[in-house]
């Protein structure tokens, strides 16, 4: 369709709208406004319209001011309690400091809206090449009531400190070109920098395009408290039952901590179960004096569960060798390793402290180890007067045990 034939048509451009849904109550909390038009094939999106850098922008104003109005006039007339997200052009803003949308929105304030229901969609990727121009509008509109969301976060590129300073009511997470049950480690490593963010600032993750049960546990997994897409719901001309997918919301629910608990489960028994063979091999090491013959004597006695196991200090010094095992599952010391540091690795020191205090071992996170690029687990044990043993455990044994990888 060519973009004059839409502003020909713009009696035929309505407004769609896609519910929210809210981990926390099942329900809908909101709907995004999208524009569509009525053609002799059916009702078509018109997101091409708006992400078509070729299109004059002044086109795409023209249309965006209608589906406003008309998303406006209809949402007032329902009385919801549910809030109306309105995607807007930075362009559109910066123009005239939005007051062109103000006008508008003012206009209906006395017809009974609340600036406190409205927030105002932008995209990570024009708030970032406009980021000096942008922020103070921003704070000025959020002093009005109305609230920000940033959306179109979907890589590793997101600057997270630019982002702080313009403290979004909504940070909307992009899962749509996830392919299949594939999530990237490092989208994984985004995600957690990105819901740390969020919790401090008191903003709420939302992710979009959800369209499988993977997605959506994927959302649920990584602190996603709303969500959006066609597995939930497609958009619609009309607003629906706020409780329409609260059975099956919780039914999912009910199917995702059921998993969780079979891993939480799964992972406290290796963790007992190395901790009990571990201290019936410790039995048989007679001393802590040579390192090297220490941890060659433990990985042997653990050959079936580890590939690799060193002593640490509690500043992070390694004081042993690396027992490696090998291809053909001898057992060897990689001598360079000794007195190397790993106090900088990320709660390194969070665990050397609850091993003190608590006196057990405690098992990881499932992480990247460098030298094998694969998932791995540690489990680490305190053995002596500020001495940690750590022991290595390999994907391939991860990958027998339910709930471990």
């Amino acid at each position: 369709m060519d973009p004059l034939d839409v502003l020909m048509n713009k009696e035929k451009v309505i407004p769609y709208f896609q519910p929210i849904i809210s981990a926390d109550k099942q329900e809908v909390v909101g709907y995004e406004v999208l524009a569509r038009i009525m053609t002799s094939q059916g009702v078509k999106s018109l997101g091409w319209f708006f992400h078509d850098e070729s299109i004059p922008y002044e086109y795409q104003e023209e249309i965006e001011d209608h589906i406003q109005t008309l998303a406006l006039e209809y949402y007032i007339n329902h009385d919801l309690e549910q809030f109306l997200c309105l995607n807007i052009n930075i362009q559109s803003l910066l123009k005239d400091d939005g007051e062109r949308l103000f006008t508008k929105l003012r206009a209906y304030e006395s017809k009974g809206l609340f600036f406190e229901k409205i927030v105002l969609e932008i995209q990570e990727s024009d708030y970032v090449e406009n980021y000096n121009n942008i922020k103070h509008l921003l704070v000025y509109i959020q002093n009005t009531g109305v609230r920000i969301s940033i959306g179109g976060i979907d890589n590793a590129t997101t600057n997270l400190e630019r982002m702080a300073v313009l403290k979004p009511s909504i940070v909307k997470v992009n899962v749509g070109f996830i392919e299949g049950d594939a999530f990237p480690e490092l989208y994984r490593d985004v995600l957690h920098s990105l819901s740390s963010l969020t919790r401090k600032l008191g903003a709420t993750l939302l992710f979009e395009k959800i369209d499988t049960y993977q997605k959506l546990n994927f959302a649920w997994k990584n602190g996603g408290r709303y969500y959006q897409g066609y597995y939930l719901s497609v958009p619609k001309a009309e607003f629906i039952e706020a409780d329409f997918c609260k059975h099956s919301i919780r039914k999912e629910f009910h199917h995702f901590i059921n998993y969780e608990r079979k891993k939480i489960e799964s992972q406290l028994s290796l963790t007992e179960t190395v901790g009990l063979r571990l201290k019936a091999t410790l039995k048989a090491v007679k001393s802590y004096g040579d390192f090297d013959a220490a941890v060659l004597s433990i990985a042997k006695a653990l050959t079936d569960l580890t590939f690799r196991v060193y002593i640490c200090d509690h500043d992070g010094f390694q004081q042993s060798s690396n027992a490696v095992k090998t291809e053909n599952g001898d057992w060897t010391l990689e001598k360079e390793s000794r007195s190397k540091n790993w106090s900088w690795r990320p709660y390194f020191l969070e665990n050397i402290v609850r091993m003190n205090y608590e006196k057990k071992g405690l098992l990881s996170d499932l992480y990247t180890d460098i030298e094998k690029d694969e998932m791995i687990r540690t489990y680490s044990y305190p053995i002596g007067e500020q001495l940690f043993l750590f022991i290595d455990i390999p994907y391939s044994y991860l990958y027998e045990k339910d709930g471990l990888l």
